[in-house]
């Protein structure tokens, strides 16, 4: 599936969440900033895909990973994103939101599962007591110790200023 055919504009997602359910297939969605992408993130979002049919991800515009990250963030941009991430196999359809939250997201979409990484509490998922309300389920995932965006500009910093390359 090309990017052309992953990445969604809010109104195709919508018609196309509409569809899968009338099909009697279960979404699962998930959110995030995904700025570089890493292994955490990788056997994440195939862990996530394995629950349901069709695995949608809500991707961070880059004026909000600024707002949630501070003005050195995002490195990648979010066409950049959105297409690395449409490019993983367990990745069905991207969807870019403006706001801090995709709360109004969750609600268009109203997914039979919503997941977020294990740092993550179930009560504290964006969006919990919309899929909880249409009988769905929210689930904390499995967090990956030790990869993270952050983690790796930091790396890249300290051996920049420790005169590596």
């Amino acid at each position: 599936m090309s990017i052309i055919m992953t990445l969604k504009s809010w109104e195709e997602i919508e018609k196309i969440s509409q569809d899968i359910k009338e099909k009697g297939k279960k979404i699962v969605f998930t959110n995030g900033c995904f700025d570089i992408l890493h292994y955490g993130h990788v056997s994440y979002l195939e862990e996530a895909k394995n629950l349901a049919d069709v695995l949608i991800v809500g991707l961070n515009s880059d004026e909000s990973v600024k707002r949630l990250k501070g003005p050195s963030r995002p490195i990648n941009g979010q066409s950049e994103r959105a297409y690395v991430l449409g490019a993983l196999k367990s990745v069905d359809y991207v969807v870019i939101f403006d706001q801090d939250t995709p709360y109004e997201l969750i609600k268009l979409i109203t997914p039979d599962i919503l997941v977020k990484g294990g740092d993550w509490t179930p009560q504290q998922i964006v969006g919990s007591d919309i899929v909880l309300e249409h009988g769905g389920e929210v689930k904390s995932l499995i967090f990956k110790t030790g990869f993270s965006s952050t983690k790796i500009i930091d790396k890249i910093n300290e051996e920049k200023e420790n005169g590596g390359r």
